[in-house]
């Protein structure tokens, strides 16, 4: 318990510091965004329109220091602000609608690639030097280094445009009513097809690649080898004492995948017009709206915090060198 109130206090204090960052980083650029607003309009709008701008979208002429504070009282209450591109509407409600896209698209599509990887490296490890560790390893290697842009594009031409398999992009089809009737739900499926293979060839080379080191490096520990001396079969030694303390380091790259593809879910989300938070910022910063761009770089802070702290827990239960700690 004390390991886990430890690391707590450690993760709510880096967030406080990401979003000290995320605070002071847009006041250190020149301008800000009603100003730019105010010089685009030209000599029709005076500076009681300027300063009226300000109060609506809460820039408050104060010193720097009661500008954090507010800041501070504002993430932790949930209140962002109003988005300047799509105005009135909150920050929040925005950032959530595109969050409820991405976290089924990122979740389901991590789900997949983590067990198929790790059930690859697995397999590649316990068949080193053999044709199957061969062909995973190379295709495991080739599809972590292409870039998302490279597979999204290929992806979207072959079974999008050249085969004709999928639709092209959106969420769903724009002429049903959201719900959770059948109907809906199989668009969305239907339509998320494409961006969850491409992240899906993304991610599942990198997880192989680490959970079949992983096994090699314990394959000739000494329980493994006591293992077999005591006449396991095969599959219980490669799952039950291999595997599972291999298992470890790849769940922290599952806590770093988590967190970076909800950024790095952008290219993957602008290809295929896919609303997630990838797109929405994208839109944003080409609008320079900023109270958005400041709520998803928060977003993105607290989906990595709260993934370690998750492993953090799934490494008491797998360790249990860390209960007592």
């Amino acid at each position: 318990m004390a390991f886990l109130l430890r690391r707590l206090a450690f993760y709510l204090a880096a967030f406080i510091a990401a979003a000290t960052i995320n605070f002071f980083l847009p006041r250190l650029m020149p301008g800000d965004p009603i100003e730019i607003m105010f010089a685009s309009a030209g000599s029709e709008l005076s500076l009681d329109n300027l300063n009226a701008l300000k109060l609506t979208f809460g820039f408050i002429d104060a010193p720097l220091h009661e500008q954090y504070l507010s800041y501070l009282k504002s993430v932790f209450t949930g209140d962002l602000g109003r988005s300047i591109k799509y105005f009135p509407l909150p920050v929040t409600d925005l950032l959530g609608r595109a969050l409820i896209w991405t976290v089924g698209l990122v979740g389901l599509a991590t789900l997949i690639s983590f067990t198929l990887g790790s059930f690859l490296g697995v397999m590649a490890a316990w068949r080193r030097a053999t044709l199957f560790d061969s062909v995973v390893s190379l295709a495991a290697i080739f599809s972590s280094s292409v870039p998302a842009v490279v597979v999204s594009l290929i992806v979207l031409f072959v079974f999008g445009y050249t085969l004709g398999w999928f639709p092209n992009g959106y969420a769903a089809d724009p002429m049903l009513d959201p719900g959770l009737d059948w109907t809906y739900i199989s668009s969305v499926l239907y339509h998320g097809a494409l961006p969850m293979l491409t992240l899906v060839i993304v991610l599942t080379g990198g997880f192989a690649v680490t959970m079949r080191n992983n096994m090699i490096n314990l394959l000739g520990e000494d329980y493994i080898v006591m293992g077999r001396a005591k006449g396991l079969t095969d599959s219980n030694v490669m799952l039950w004492y291999a595997a599972r303390n291999a298992l470890l380091p790849t769940v922290s790259s599952l806590a770093i995948a988590v967190g970076t593809i909800l950024g790095g879910s952008l290219v993957t989300e602008v290809v295929f017009n896919y609303p997630g938070l990838g797109n929405t910022l994208y839109q944003a910063i080409l609008a320079r709206d900023y109270p958005v761009i400041q709520g998803q770089l928060l977003i993105m802070t607290a989906a990595m915090l709260i993934s370690n702290f998750a492993v953090d827990l799934s490494y008491v239960l797998l360790d249990p060198r860390l209960k007592g700690a």
